[in-house]
């Protein structure tokens, strides 16, 4: 396949970094038994809240009030922001490809996320030292598949939608790149990554 690739656009969650829900159930349902799943319930009940969140159209401060009400109380805000955040695995596999990648293309990951995720959660990790610019949700505003938020990547690395591929889980994310131009992959595993690659000719060397 020819193309003109030079930017290669990876998201974070469950691509790079793994994250489960289920850790924080049970850690709250350790702290008070039900609380977890009480907690799970009212979280997917207003799932708006936490797309809000993202867009930052609710401060911090907001945010964490409702936390703090959706866990009775019970957990001093500190330690929820902690427990609230210790979701994410690193995908070792995936990130040792990074700086192989960056020898011959600009990379930029591009997240819905927020500000507690990432402060308390992922900003520790090592491989973001590969990417070029972080794009994230909570500071452009927009949440994919908004036209926004893949503009954004797009004004800062100052090349042409052809030139773009966009790597994430979720299919609806990858068409929502596709429909400005880019290229995309829907990322099933590693394996299937690196096959998915090859089809644009980008090829990891071991």
């Amino acid at each position: 396949m020819i193309n003109n690739i030079s930017v290669i656009v990876f998201d974070l969650g469950n691509v790079l970094i793994p994250f489960d829900y289920n850790r924080l159930v049970e850690k709250m349902n350790a702290i008070d038994e039900g609380l977890g799943n009480r907690f799970g319930k009212r979280y997917y009940n207003n799932y708006d809240v936490h797309r809000k969140y993202e867009r930052w159209l609710i401060s911090n401060e907001e945010f964490m009030q409702i936390m703090m009400d959706w866990t009775e109380h019970k957990i001093p805000e500190e330690d929820l922001k902690i427990i609230y955040s210790d979701l994410f695995t690193e995908n070792k596999a995936t990130t040792s490809i990074l700086p192989k990648l960056k020898q011959n293309y600009k990379l930029v990951l591009l997240s819905n996320t927020n500000y507690i995720h990432q402060k308390y959660g992922w900003e520790k990790y090592d491989f973001l030292k590969h990417f070029d610019k972080l794009v994230l949700s909570h500071e452009v505003g927009a949440i994919k598949p908004e036209e926004k938020i893949y503009r954004a990547v797009e004004e800062f690395t100052n090349e042409p939608s052809e030139n773009h591929i966009f790597i994430d889980d979720i299919l609806e994310y990858v068409e929502g790149a596709k429909k400005l131009g880019w290229s995309g992959i829907q990322f099933k595993s590693h394996g299937q990554l690196l096959e998915d690659l090859k089809q644009y000719d980008i090829i990891i060397n071991d």
